[in-house]
Order: C-alpha cells, then structure tokens, then sequence
C-alpha cells in the first residue's frame, strides 16, 4: 500500500466497526466509539476499565513456551500459568478451570494496585518513622553511655580514696609502731652503756690498786662483781606481721555496684508486645497471676511498714505501736524492741549487714539497733525525717521535710556524713511535692525511686539526682485516682509500688513502663519490700497483715 494512503487510514469502533474510535477497554481489550462506550458498560458481569484511546496501555501477550505462533490468551487456574488456545484442549490441562487472560490480568493488577497504595500510604510510612527513631536513640547514645561511664569513674574514684585512706593509715600505724620498737631499743642501749661505763672504771681502779702495793687501798676494796654478774634485762621486740587478707574479686565487683541487664525488646507490629528479653539468662518473667503465698498476722491496730530480714522473716512497725516486731511466716514473735524515745518509729529499713534502722520523726533522728543496742546515727535541724533506705553501697537514703512543710528532699548519709542532697531538678523546680512525700527505694541501675504520694507520682531521678522520669498511674486509667505510698525495687530492676486507694500493687519497667498490676485480695496496701528470691511482702494498714506474694 502506499505510505501516504497508509497514513490516511481512519481507526473505527471494534463494536459497531463504523465509527471513529475514542476509547479503549484496558480490561476487555477493545476499542471502542463514544456511542458504544456506553453500550459496552452496560455488561455489569464484568468490571471495564474504559480510558481515551490515547491512554491505553499496549497489552503485550506472551508466546506460548510450547506453540511458539501462538499467544496465550488464556489462563489455567490450577496450573496458575498462562496459556494458548492450543493448550487448553490439550490433554495435559483436561478438567483444569479456565479463564481469560484479560479477566486474570485485571485482578492481578488490582492486587498490584492495592500492594502499591497499601506500600506508599501506610507501610513505608511507618519504616521511615521507625528508622527516624533509630537515628534518634543512636544519636543519644553517647550522652546516655557517657553518663554510665562518668558515674563508673565517680565510683571508681570513691573506692580509690577509700582504698588509699586505708593504705595511709596502715602506714600510719607501721610507722608509729616502727617509733615505739626504737625508742624501746634506744632506751636498751643507754642502760647497756651505762653499765659498760661503770665497768670501765671499776676495772681502772683495780688496775691502779694492785700497781700500788697500798695496803689501806687493798683493804677497803669491796668487789662489785656479783652486781654485774646479772646482765641488764634483754628487751626482745617482734616485728609486727602484715596480714593481707585474700582479695574477693566478687564481694569487691558487688561493693562497686553493678549494671542492670542491657534490655534487648522486640516489637511486632501495632500490638507492641514485647518478646522475651534475650540479655541475660537469669532474666524471671512476670508470671500471669500472682500468687499470695502467705499472710502474716502482726498483732498490730495498724501497720505502717515492712522490712525483710530474710525469706521468712520481717520486721514491722505500726503508727500506734512504740515496738519494732520481728515476725516469721507462722506470725510467731521473734524479738521485739522499743524504740528509744518511746514514739511509734515513722520507717524502718534492714542494713546488708542485718542490723536494723529506723526514723523518729519526734526528735528528727535516724536511728541504728545493733546487737540490740540502739544508736542514734544522725540528728536533723530544721527537717523531720520521714522514710528510710540501705543502699547497695551501705548508705542510707532519707526523705524529709521541713519545719514549715513546705520543702521535701532526699539526703544520703554515709554513717553520719551527708553526701549527697537531692531537692531540685536542672531548671531549679522542686523535685517533690512538700509534705507528703512516703516510702523511697534505690534501684539496681542505682536509680532513687520515690512514691510521692502529695503528687500523685512515682519520682524517679539517677545516682546524680538528675530527674529522669515520673510515673503517674496507668496512661489508660484517668477515672481512678493514683496515690503510690509503698515503693520497692527487685532484683530485675522492676519499680513495684502500692496504690493505697485501688488496692493494687503497679509494677513498671526500670524505665517507668507500666507492665502490670498485682491484686491478689490486698486491702490498703502500704509498706512494700521484697527478699532476696523475689517475694514480694505487703504490708496491708487496716487489717494490719502482711501478705507474701509470688509474682516472677
């Protein structure tokens, strides 16, 4: 044909094959005028996609991989392939449903069409937010891990001016006994020489009277021998011995202070559950219902606190009661001491070493029984001590507050030294709410967790002071009131703490993560501490019991 008659050719409607095209059916393949648009939509058994011909897109069939002049046009369902007309009569896809090409390829680009829109607006959306995240955390790290290393070298250096204190003083003494030993031996001498000199002469003077031949000389004499046959007494000093005691590397590692575990969680989608920490084996699990173990009647009208001693034995105190009770599981009376003014004590607290402490808010005093004897450690001006805790590193921690009740802090002693005061964050607030701060517990990580009571909050600063979180109940729970008075800490770095008007008990994460609650019957739980295998005792304030639970 010729090229010019060629370009002169008109494209028509496949339907009615007389009019001019303008459309195209993606999903049928066909091409269509704009009177047979219509016509050709109103097949509903089929859903069309009809655009201007100009928009088609060009469908490219494939050639059979078995009839290489044939196109498939076709589509196996079982055997999920395309394939030719020649195929589908073939015996090898006898019985198999068969579809059309365009059919099959118009649901398959829906899916792709779904894919791609679910992809764009709401999956790659939520990478790029999670790896933000990531760059996030990454960039704190080195503040984070810088602030780990600066608090190791702080103790590091407390434990070098402890240790170098203790050399000195072992030298000290070694030198000083090394003073004595030659004063002794000088003293020694100039006895010894003494004598030498007295010898010395009585010999020269015999000497002189057997030369002479003087019978008066001779006469008088009177011998001294047997004086100096007694030799002067021999001093005999021993050099004092060192006795260096065996280093134990692992008392020291826990006198140090240790971290906690390095919490590796896995979040799997929207739901946010947490998989199983990975850090370390000695990692418990929550288990799914506390169980309560058991109850511990006090004698008490009400109890205020809880200390554990060990496994089975705890001390308590009461706010009408001027006793501090030990107790075992069977509420048998150990030991029984008054306190020594006779007020009801306000906290008490067990020491590593066993011994027990207690504050007297009366007379502003934190006291120490040991062996019985009761000491008093620390006296306050113008502050009443309320709570009290042992640290790891053998301090005690103390909330109190001031004559006028509108101060409260947090002061740590060593023996009856203050070293540390926490009352302000970095912006100069307050810290704590003033007067009505309650119990305090120091955490693994060495974290200061109150259970500020007159600000609904769990305060919880770092080994520096430095506030790092508050915990004000459950983000779900804005019905119920939150007041934490009890507060402790295990051995898993979990924060647990008695809400004293719902009657529960929250455990939360070293992070201040809610995780989850502990009912168990508690009526007004107050005091709260845990033993060594993480038992958790409650100190209930009506009934004046105190339940033992098992909640890891």
């Amino acid at each position: 044909m010729d090229p010019f008659r060629r370009a002169q050719i008109i494209l028509l409607c496949d339907l009615c094959k007389t009019a001019h095209l303008q459309s195209h059916c993606e999903r049928c393949d066909i091409n269509l005028c704009q009177t047979c648009v219509g016509k050709h939509l109103s097949d509903s058994s089929i859903r069309h996609k009809v655009v201007l011909y100009k928009y088609r897109k060009s469908l490219n069939y494939s050639t059979c991989p078995h009839h290489a002049d044939e196109l498939c046009k076709h589509y196996c369902e079982k055997c999920d392939i395309p394939v030719c007309s020649t195929c589908v009569s073939s015996s090898k896809h006898e019985g198999h449903d068969m579809s059309d090409i365009l059919e099959k390829l118009s649901t398959k680009t829906e899916s792709l069409q779904k894919d791609l829109d679910e992809l764009e607006t709401r999956i790659y959306p939520r990478y790029e937010e999670m790896a933000s995240v990531v760059q996030t955390e990454k960039a704190q790290l080195e503040t984070n891990y810088g602030e780990l290393t600066t608090i190791a070298d702080q103790q590091g250096e407390l434990l070098h001016r402890e240790i170098t204190a203790i050399v000195n003083q072992r030298k000290s003494d070694i030198q000083e006994m090394k003073n004595k030993h030659l004063s002794t031996l000088n003293k020694n001498t100039e006895e010894i020489t003494q004598k030498m000199a007295e010898l010395k002469q009585i010999m020269s003077d015999l000497k002189s009277i057997l030369k002479s031949n003087d019978v008066s000389l001779t006469s008088t004499y009177k011998s001294r021998n047997s004086e100096f046959r007694t030799l002067p007494p021999k001093v005999r000093v021993t050099v004092p011995s060192f006795s260096a005691q065996k280093i134990n590397k692992d008392q020291l590692n826990g006198m140090f202070g240790s971290l906690s575990p390095l919490s590796i969680n896995t979040e799997h989608g929207d739901t946010i559950k947490s998989a199983e920490a990975v850090s370390s084996p000695s990692v418990k699990p929550l288990l799914d219902e506390p169980r309560l173990t058991a109850t511990i009647d006090t004698g008490y009208n009400r109890l205020y606190s809880v200390s554990c001693l060990s496994e089975d034995q705890v001390w308590t105190c009461g706010p009408l009661n001027k006793t501090m009770n030990l107790l075992n599981l069977q509420s048998e009376l150990l030991t029984s001491i008054q306190t020594k003014s006779g007020n009801a004590p306000e906290d008490i607290a067990v020491t590593r070493d066993g011994d027990l402490v207690y504050t007297d808010d009366i007379y502003r005093a934190i006291n120490l029984i040991k062996n019985k004897q009761i000491q008093t450690v620390i006296t306050l001006q113008g502050w009443y001590p309320l709570s009290v805790c042992s640290t790891a590193s053998d301090d005690l921690l103390v909330t109190m507050v001031s004559d006028d009740v509108k101060q409260s802090k947090v002061v740590r002693y060593s023996g009856s030294t203050e070293k540390q005061s926490i009352q302000f964050d970095d912006q100069g607030r307050p810290l704590y709410s003033s007067g009505d701060m309650n119990y305090l517990s120091e955490n693994k990580n060495l974290d200061i967790c109150v259970a500020d009571g007159g600000a609904s909050a769990v305060v919880v600063v770092n080994q520096s002071g430095k506030l790092r979180f508050r915990y004000t109940g459950h983000p779900s729970n804005t019905e119920q009131s939150f007041y934490p008075h009890g507060i402790t800490t295990d051995s898993q770095s979990h924060i647990l703490t008695a809400d004293w008007y719902s009657n529960r008990i929250h455990i939360l994460d070293q992070d201040g993560q809610f995780l989850r609650y502990i009912h168990c019957g508690l009526e007004f739980p107050l005091g709260l501490c845990v033993d060594i295998r993480d038992n958790l005792f409650v100190a209930e304030h009506v009934t004046a019991k105190v339940k033992k639970i098992q909640y890891l």
